[in-house]
């Protein structure tokens, strides 16, 4: 080959190694992509991402952990430049994190919140208070007299959270009796099923908790399909448009509504600051607010 066609290629070989070091890959591991929450959060990240000027790649598991440690194990060889992770087992994925880690990548971890390691930030809400504040709410609007049945999802951890500091602040009212668990696994026609087996096994149950979307809005179907608008109140997470429409009827009470969009551009925003050398806090809140009749006119175009 000619001295000059050599350096040619070696020429072209430098820009294309520059252009790939120039070029910021952040890599976001996502719970799955039915829910509206998870689906808002990675417009907010790609928002993020657009104004920061970084390439955004994101990664649907479909509600299988090991996908998401499969995942995050091919973005470590790929060599992508920070990783969020919203992680379904929150202790499974600690290898791949430290992993990642040992590669020179960043974690950043949204929302589930995960046991202590080298992840560089944890972004998200105080699962435990708000589900606290919510049992208080409920208290409030039942008078703390009230059977009430929980739907949850118990392979979440974060939403194990929500059920627990709901359940402990309802501990010590003596009216208020807690008639059944049901699983929906973050799946809205599971939490179906699952909502109207809790019904038709507890007649008298009057109340009703979900600890996210797909359990809130699989509760929501379940007391419109049996005609129980009437005589159960629903509490649950995370608005949708059926759940303003059954709020507008006046049987869900409140909602706890957290800002998706505004964790996944905070997430996109810290990685962008950690590859460029910059640091960051290490639990960074992202604020709730308990949405009722009252002032669900705030959240009404947000769903349309």
């Amino acid at each position: 080959m000619a001295l000059k066609s050599v350096l040619a290629a070696l020429a072209t070989a430098a820009a294309l190694v520059s252009t790939a070091a120039s070029a910021q890959t952040i890599a976001l591991v996502q719970i799955n992509q039915q829910a509206l929450f998870f689906n808002q959060m990675n417009e907010g990240a790609q928002a993020a991402a657009d104004e920061v000027g970084a390439e955004l790649v994101i990664f649907n598991a479909n509600n299988d952990p090991a996908a998401q440690n499969n995942a995050m194990e091919t973005y470590i060889a790929q060599g992508v430049d920070a990783i969020i992770i919203v992680a379904i087992d929150v202790n499974g994925v600690m290898p791949a994190v430290e992993q990642a880690d040992a590669a020179g990548i960043p974690v950043l971890a949204v929302d589930a919140i995960l046991p202590d390691g080298p992840q560089k930030a944890q972004i998200g809400v105080d699962n435990m208070k708000a589900g606290a504040d919510m049992a208080a709410h409920f208290l409030e609007a039942t008078g703390g007299n009230a059977k009430v049945g929980i739907v949850g999802a118990l392979n979440s951890f974060i939403q194990n959270v929500r059920q627990e500091g709901f359940e402990k602040g309802i501990e010590g009212a003596s009216g208020v009796e807690t008639v059944g668990v049901v699983d929906g696994r973050n799946v809205q026609d599971t939490a179906l099923a699952a909502a109207e087996n809790l019904m038709t096994a507890n007649p008298t149950m009057d109340a009703i908790y979900a600890t996210g979307e797909p359990a809130l809005v699989g509760a929501v179907a379940a007391v419109e399909a049996q005609g129980a608008t009437d005589r159960v109140s629903v509490f649950g997470w995370d608005l949708t448009a059926q759940v303003i429409d059954a709020i507008d009827q006046g049987y869900v009470k409140a909602v706890i509504q957290q800002s998706p969009y505004d964790m996944g551009a905070t997430a996109v925003r810290s990685a962008k600051t950690l590859i460029d050398g910059g640091t960051v806090e290490k639990v960074i809140s992202v604020p709730v607010t308990i949405v009722t009749k009252e002032n669900v006119d705030d959240f009404r175009s947000i769903f349309q």
